[in-house]
């Protein structure tokens, strides 16, 4: 069934120049990229798309680190796109997300901010639907 994802290249794989790499693992795995934009996302956008993580102690960290630096937003479009960029992407965690996939490959460490793991994906079609929403409002 045909769906479509939110996907972000975060700020720490814009900086390391990894934008093509995780494009190009995307459409080889035969999704459709169907909107596509460079973007400084503003605290507000940041704020509304974290929202669930609002009073935790990483939401502040994580904030901070989104707004970093500029971000490349993307509405995947395929069969199972949801969970099939998931387990493209790989476990959150770099240094135990499976080789082959994005973070595996070319996550880093997961030292003091988690967050900086190259990439996110709606984890379910209400989210990617909201996410959608939040970061193509045009």
């Amino acid at each position: 069934m045909s769906e479509r994802t939110l996907v972000l290249v975060k700020p720490d794989g814009v900086r390391r120049g990894l934008i093509g790499e995780v494009i190009s693992r995307i459409e080889t795995k035969g999704y459709t990229i169907e909107r596509l934009k460079m973007m400084e996302a503003s605290r507000q956008l940041l704020t509304e798309h974290y929202e669930e993580h609002e009073g935790k102690p990483f939401f502040e960290p994580l904030v901070d680190f989104m707004a970093s630096g500029p971000i490349v937003a993307m509405v995947v479009e395929g069969d199972g796109a949801i969970l099939g960029f998931r387990t493209l992407a790989g476990a959150t965690d770099p240094t135990t997300a499976a080789p082959g996939s994005i973070r595996g490959d070319l996550g880093r460490d997961w030292g003091t901010v988690a967050q900086q793991n190259v990439v996110h994906g709606s984890d379910s079609s209400l989210s990617a639907e909201r996410e959608i929403g939040l970061w193509f409002q045009d």
